[in-house]
């Protein structure tokens, strides 16, 4: 008789324990296939905020890393000893090189130095000193120097604006300077004037100040948020003393010849994948940086902060995945080794008739994969829903938890802050407003693709349910069926 008629018969004939079958089969479905659809989602989220926000990396100077390559110099062959020397500088053009890499969207670098004030240009003290304070290591402008004006945060966050002409940018000639409102009044200063600036660097003890003066041409004016205290500040710290100019301007005022190479402290390079940090290396080292004394220190903490929660609600729904797996696979074994104890007579005769016992256990594996089949139909209706409401669930408890812990946590400094939210700037205004915040939404599409998954999850189940114990009808015969007991 054909497997597939008895099959039909058995389920047919005993509906219970067909129904059984298939509401144990759907309960297992529907866990694993939610699992799935939890999985692609986050997958989708994950790949989304790579788009949205990518990785920051920074390059500077590592002083250690320097000192141990034996590349430190003396200054003057001969003169004070200890002191970094040429090799500790980062040059712009080397940098300019990196930032044609691919996997670039965004890059700039910063030059921190001083400038000390001349006849024609004053600093901005509206309170004076006390008597008696020395001022000497503080009566300077803060110059410094920045391939973008606009990614500085200062001016992302609209703490500071241009009032009047224009800021830096790649293209600015080399002698550019921005200056502040107040600054620019007392100083009589407008769009187009020229200023002259001396080296804003202490000498070393024994030699006489650098007295050489540098002419900038100011091509903006802007405004600065933070009011006057009305109580003293050394000027260096007083935010209308902060000047802008080019990585050139500023290579000047710290007593550098741009000639040799316009030099910057800190570049930083936003990239469009976290994942692309080992090709921006790879890039890196074949323009000639050496990533020894200049590494490449990876900042994805805006990523992390997006994903971490949703990654997580992913983890838990594959670890899901796995326990409703083997628990079913155990599950669905005990119930068939019972059946088939149950059915030990109708096996028996089968077996006298001469019916084979790989089609004896055909039939079962169809009963089984029958049950298998409708319940993943079922599955495939109500999953959806029950996956976007658990994701949801989950994951708030997640982003919960990630925004208690980022509360408790301290920030520290974030380097992404020259290119990317968060962090103070570099030029120590207030810090960048636009952070992020996690995922904290999973949208849940159902697809032909998760479909095959579960349906390929449920019939392996179903067969290794069935198969296994299954074994022990291949290794008996008619008379051990019917004479002899379990």
């Amino acid at each position: 008789m054909n497997l597939f008629k008895r099959a039909w018969w058995r389920l047919s004939g005993h509906p219970g324990k067909s129904l059984m079958l298939v509401g144990l089969f759907f309960v297992i479905c529907t866990l694993v296939l939610s699992g799935f659809l939890i999985q692609s989602a986050a997958a989708r989220a994950a790949a989304d905020a790579k788009q949205r926000v990518g990785a920051v990396a920074t390059m500077q100077l590592d002083i250690n890393a320097l000192m141990e390559s034996g590349k430190m110099q003396s200054q003057g062959g001969g003169g004070t000893p200890g002191l970094i020397g040429k090799e500790g500088d980062l040059h712009r053009e080397l940098v300019d090189k990196i930032c044609t890499s691919p996997v670039v969207k965004q890059c700039n670098y910063t030059s921190d130095s001083g400038a000390a004030p001349t006849k024609s240009t004053e600093l901005y003290q509206p309170v004076p000193a006390p008597l008696g304070q020395d001022t000497l290591g503080t009566d300077f402008f803060k110059a410094d120097g920045v391939r973008d004006l606009n990614s500085v945060a200062a001016f992302r966050n609209g703490d500071a604006k241009i009032v009047s002409g224009t800021g830096i940018g790649p293209g600015s000639k080399g002698d550019a300077v921005v200056v502040e409102e107040r600054m620019a009044k007392q100083n009589k200063l407008k769009v187009g004037d020229k200023v002259k600036l001396k080296v804003g660097e202490l000498p070393p003890p024994g030699e006489k100040p650098n007295t050489d003066e540098h002419e900038f041409t100011v091509v903006g004016i802007y405004k600065n948020s933070t009011a006057d205290t009305g109580k003293y500040v050394p000027a260096i710290t007083n935010p209308a003393n902060q000047l802008y100019v080019t990585p050139e301007g500023a290579t000047k005022l710290l007593g550098k010849d741009p000639a040799q190479g316009a030099t910057v402290k800190q570049a930083t390079f936003t990239l469009g994948d976290p994942g692309d940090v080992d090709r921006l290396k790879k890039d890196a080292e074949a323009a000639g940086a050496d990533l020894k004394i200049f590494p490449l220190d990876v900042n994805d903490k805006q990523y992390k902060t997006l994903v971490g929660p949703i990654t997580r609600t992913a983890g838990f729904a594959t670890v899901t995945v796995w326990l409703v797996a083997v628990a079913g696979t155990a599950i669905l074994a005990l119930i068939v080794a019972s059946s088939l104890r149950e059915r030990r007579k109708e096996l028996g005769i089968l077996l006298s008739l001469g019916e084979k016992k790989t089609k004896l256990l055909g039939q079962h594996l169809v009963e089984v994969v029958a049950c298998a089949l409708l319940a993943i139909g079922l599955s495939a209706a109500g999953s959806q829903f029950l996956s976007q409401g658990v994701g949801n669930w989950l994951l708030a408890g997640e982003v919960s938890s990630a925004k208690d812990d980022a509360a408790n946590a301290d920030s520290g400094r974030d380097h992404s802050a020259v290119t990317g939210p968060g962090g103070p700037s570099p030029d120590g205004s207030s810090a960048d407003k636009s952070g992020v915040d996690p995922i904290d939404k999973i949208d849940v599409r159902l697809g032909m693709a998760d479909i095959g998954k579960v349906g390929a999850t449920g019939l392996g189940i179903a067969a290794l349910a069935t198969l296994v114990p299954g074994t022990r009808v291949l290794r008996l015969t008619p008379r051990d069926i019917l004479v002899k007991g379990d």
